[in-house]
């Protein structure tokens, strides 16, 4: 595909990726799997790529430098040998994308009529790169910014669920100001919570994902240790109590008359692994079970869930809900991904899969939702 302007009367989508979260490796993954799968008969495509650094890249579009090699994640460094700049519109009047190298006259790329954002983790699937989408008017895939800043941060998601009567674990909150002022006073918190609800305790980031940052901790020990592996990703950490039972996902996509909610899928334990983990998601390659092998009435509520869910956070496009079916038959809700994982083993499109929305559809309705829907409060 060339990067040249286009006189196509064909939708121009960027697909934009990479971003300077510790999640930039899986969203090059995301990219090149949807750079594959569009439909170049009904679309124009113009791959941007945002380095680790920031920068916003012109690169190759070839999905094939976009994947796995030698159990290492690629980088938008290695789809890009140009050291100029893109440029997105910040004018309302104009979705031009212009090309900027040093020295040199910047080059107009045409227009974009819609953004295909497959950013991860914060700087991208946080409300940021929605709000300067929402600045330009130029039309985006998924959630818009408040949808994905409270689905990036998970004490403010859980305190939403909460508020919508969806059933929560239980978590505690260390925020940046505590810690530096407190650091006992927030192991001594921590402490009281696990005397409550009993360990092991999970320490996460509470704006990251990919399961980026999550350590399981057995006692006491093991505390500041992980505190500081959260705090690598996130000054502000949560603290969850282990919920036993079995983990289950369900993925909403937007129709053209409303939310749907997917058939489920279980994720069972991995041997090798202490939790569902990075390494196990998309270096080791774990397999879920789809469908989640549930009854009818045990798939229809955890998809009533997710459909509610969806609807708290006013999301659009897209979501993958996680649970956990407890031992009491219950569902909890353990968090929400408004970009997840879509390489082609990520659960989200597998659970599409199998509910008759193949890859390549999945990702031309998604597209064709975020054209239907305005920027803006319109």
């Amino acid at each position: 595909m060339s990067n040249q302007p286009s006189s196509s009367p064909k939708p121009r989508v960027a697909v934009v990726f990479g971003g300077r979260s510790s999640e930039h490796g899986i969203s090059v993954l995301t990219a090149g799997a949807v750079l594959r799968s569009i439909d170049r008969t009904k679309y124009d495509v113009l791959p941007i790529g945002i380095t680790a650094d920031g920068r916003w890249a012109l690169t190759a579009d070839d999905p094939d430098r976009m994947a796995i090699t030698d159990r290492k994640v690629p980088s938008v460094e290695q789809v890009s040998d140009q050291e100029g700049s893109v440029l997105l519109p910040v004018d309302p009047r104009s979705r031009e994308v212009v090309y900027a190298e040093p020295g040199a006259v910047p080059k107009v790329l045409g227009d974009v009529d819609v953004v295909f954002p497959v950013l991860h983790g914060p700087y991208g699937e946080d409300g940021t790169l929605q709000g300067l989408l929402e600045l330009s008017g130029t039309p985006y895939v998924g959630a818009g910014v408040l949808a994905s800043a409270l689905g990036m941060d998970k004490e403010y998601m859980k305190r939403v669920f909460i508020s919508y009567g969806l059933p929560v674990g239980p978590y505690v909150v260390i925020r940046p100001r505590e810690w530096e002022r407190d650091e006992a006073g927030c192991r001594r918190k921590v402490v009281d919570f696990a005397a409550e609800h009993g360990w092991p305790l999970f320490v996460k980031p509470a704006r990251a994902g990919s399961s980026m940052g999550i350590t399981k901790v057995d006692d006491l020990s093991g505390l500041d240790e992980a505190i500081e592996e959260a705090r690598r990703h996130d000054p502000k950490i949560l603290v969850e109590s282990l919920l036993t039972g079995r983990e289950i996902e369900c993925g909403v996509l937007e129709f053209e008359d409303g939310p749907r909610a997917s058939v489920p899928a279980e994720i069972p334990p991995v041997s090798s692994h202490a939790f569902y983990d990075f390494e196990a998601k998309y270096i080791d390659s774990a397999e879920g079970i789809v469908p989640a092998p549930l009854s009818a009435e045990q798939t229809a509520e955890v998809q009533r869930l997710a459909v509610e869910a969806f609807d708290a956070v006013s999301c659009e496009g897209l979501v993958r809900a996680d649970f956990f079916l407890q031992d009491d038959g219950t569902f909890v809700i353990n968090e929400i991904n408004t970009m997840p994982g879509f390489t082609p083993i990520s659960m989200y499109p597998r659970m599409w899969q199998e509910s008759g929305v193949s890859y390549p559809e999945l990702v031309d309705r998604l597209i064709q939702a975020a054209l239907r829907r305005s920027t803006g409060l319109r």
